[in-house]
């Protein structure tokens, strides 16, 4: 996916109506032109994403955590279990920074400095807090299947009281924000490319293989017409966004 399509307006800061405040937290300060701070590029990189990786300090010692997330609006959601160090650790205000991204190529130069790579990144950060509405809570169960699997809940066992009270869930409100991207290939020095050592870019994505039916399925269960953007050959961050906007048609 090329810079163009994901960047909209390179915000200053300014216009936190569609853009998050640029601060000294979140400003890229390396490499400052590829950084993006509007919501459209922040929110498009994550809806693409099912996996993040969550930020925390506990007793001075840093940690970080993988786990599944969503988006709703500026807010993310993850869960857990409730014996979970980090889901614990951050029910009271805990300061993150939540981060996802993209490999999107590997980048070959002509010397080894200009070695390189392409990505999409995205860091939020904001005080994380426990989801303990049960109303809050109850919706979240669902969102947790539904994001990804739009409508799949209604057609599940329903979840029991003791599996909904081992999990817990952590939001988030997104304070600050920003995206970094590079999508540029080769780029040697000008020098550099009158040389006769090959270069090249080296495309890499996440593509859904063909489905596994579990082997004991009942006799006539067919695979729902649902889960048809998750069809063998299709990109999984095309599928993951798809997803989300049947979830969440406004965005």
């Amino acid at each position: 996916m090329s810079t163009a399509e994901l960047k909209t307006t390179e915000s200053t800061g300014t216009d936190t109506t569609s853009s998050y405040p640029l601060t000294a937290r979140n400003r890229v300060k390396r490499r400052h032109d590829r950084g993006f701070y509007d919501h459209e590029t922040v929110h498009k990189i994550l809806d693409a994403s099912m996996m993040c990786h969550v930020s925390y300090v506990i007793d001075g010692q840093p940690y970080c955590t993988p786990t599944f997330f969503w988006r709703e609006g500026t807010r993310l959601y993850w869960h857990g279990s409730s014996a979970s160090r980090m889901l614990k650790n951050q029910t009271a205000q805990q300061r993150v920074c939540l981060t996802v991204a993209f490999l999107d190529s590997l980048v070959l130069a002509r010397c080894g400095f200009n070695h390189s790579a392409d990505y999409r990144a995205v860091m939020a950060f904001g005080n994380a807090y426990l989801v303990t509405d049960p109303d809050e809570k109850e919706r979240a169960g669902i969102a947790m299947v539904d994001r990804f699997f739009p409508d799949r809940t209604a057609s599940l066992r329903e979840t029991t009281a003791q599996e909904m009270k081992a999990t817990s869930f952590i939001a988030m409100e997104i304070e600050e924000a920003s995206a970094k991207i590079r999508a540029k290939g080769v780029a040697d020095d000008d020098e550099d490319y009158e040389l006769p050592i090959y270069a090249e870019r080296i495309p890499v994505k996440t593509v859904i293989g063909a489905p596994e039916p579990c082997p004991r399925l009942l006799p006539g269960v067919e695979r729902p017409a649902s889960l048809q953007a998750y069809s063998e050959g299709r990109l999984l961050e095309d599928a993951l966004t798809d997803a989300y906007f049947l979830q969440y048609p406004k965005g």
